[in-house]
């Protein structure tokens, strides 16, 4: 059940974690991206603190709560201006996929490590052909006595270069019909055949991009994680909690940017008043807030049916939720930039590069076009286009 009032455990770790994020801050995120490293200390101290593991079972090291936790973890660390992307990869798709469908040796090898930070994985689907069509994805798998076979393409990988193993999304044939069927496969980042390049992104992140290739890559029987048949059951498992914990950092980082639009408009006087006394500064960053809030009461729906195993609800409130918090963060990061005028695109102020990151709400892990489609014909019943 979805409640509007944040229990005093929600509110005690936003608190906490806000904190945390404090202490690190925008400035330290630009640090670390401009010296072409990885945040270790952020993702390590939030490790300690418990705080990657949130959603884990506790009988594996994990925080016993769930997606509802993870999202407020990402939300308040990306309000503080130091989010971490793998949050949304590492603990949220991989972990979950795992700790719902893995074996029991599967859990004991990952979720643990996946909890406590000493082990991250990413999440490979995306590829060159495919694009928003998984139905057509290439990278397939085949037996070769009791090993599987892995051959394919994937691109826009993040984390890949930090990650221990990839969690592969390829298809496998069904032996009754002859038709392909997605199923998923830890990859260890150094097998034989298993290649990575990184893609040359305009837009800056601790987090890069790569293209993998996957060449015969060898696996043993206990690589795929669940039941062969189980399929689309099994992807949406780790798809759902994707875009909940996408709106979250879209939430954080519009935010993020709303917080430095107000100190700017508190301050900054050009005629006889600061200039956020003026309705033509401030009913937009009104707007800005009343979005962001919209946005996130969505995520807070779409988290608590996920938790409660309502996948098919949770499907369609998380997709609105990831489509309301990536338009209410783009429209916050352009008014907060507006607001500043030309300090808004200086380094000092740090609002600039966030003009490029807050399309990625926008554009991954499904474009908003996209969504708007399944709320066509699954929430409206609408005809498909295609």
């Amino acid at each position: 059940m979805t409640t509007l009032i944040e229990s005093e455990e929600h509110q005690a770790l936003r608190k906490a974690v806000s904190a945390l994020g404090k202490r690190y801050g925008r400035d330290y995120i630009t640090r670390v991206v401009s010296e072409g490293r990885y945040p270790t200390e952020l993702w390590s101290e939030a490790a300690k603190l418990g705080y990657l593991g949130v959603n884990l079972p506790e009988e594996y090291g994990g925080g016993g709560g769930g997606i509802a936790e993870l999202s407020i973890v990402l939300e308040e660390l990306g309000a503080s201006g130091a989010p971490l992307l793998m949050l949304v990869v590492s603990p949220a798709i991989c972990g979950t996929v795992i700790a719902r469908f893995g074996t029991e040796e599967q859990k004991r090898a990952w979720l643990p490590g996946l909890a406590d930070g000493t082990r991250t994985m990413a999440f490979g689907i995306t590829e060159p052909d495919a694009g928003s069509n998984s139905h057509r994805i290439t990278t397939t798998a085949r037996r070769d006595g009791d090993d599987w076979l892995l051959t394919g393409r994937k691109v826009f990988i993040s984390g890949v270069d930090h990650a221990d193993a990839v969690l592969i999304v390829g298809r496998t044939e069904d032996a009754r019909t002859g038709k392909l069927k997605p199923c998923l496969f830890i990859v260890p980042r150094d097998a034989e055949g298993f290649t990575r390049s990184p893609i040359d992104m305009e837009f800056n992140a601790a987090e890069k991009q790569f293209e993998l290739v996957l060449d015969d890559v060898r696996l043993p029987a206990d690589a795929l994680v669940g039941d062969e048949d189980a399929g689309l059951l099994q992807l949406f498992a780790g798809l759902n909690p994707e875009r909940i914990m996408t709106a979250a950092f879209a939430i954080g980082m519009g935010r993020y940017a709303l917080a430095k639009a107000l100190e700017y408009a508190r301050e900054r006087t050009v005629w006889k008043t600061p200039i956020g006394a003026h309705q033509a500064i401030a009913h937009p960053l009104a707007q800005a807030h009343i979005d962001l809030e919209l946005a996130k009461l969505m995520m807070q729906k779409a988290a608590g049916l996920y938790d409660a195993g309502d996948d098919i609800g949770a499907g369609e409130a998380a997709n609105m939720a990831k489509y309301a918090a990536g338009e209410a963060c783009v429209r916050a990061v352009d008014q907060a930039v507006h607001t500043l005028g030309g300090n808004g695109l200086t380094r000092e102020f740090g609002l600039a590069s966030l003009i490029t990151a807050a399309r990625v709400a926008r554009i991954a892990p499904v474009s908003r076009e996209m969504i708007l489609n399944y709320v066509s014909h699954q929430t409206l019943g609408l005809p498909k286009s295609y």
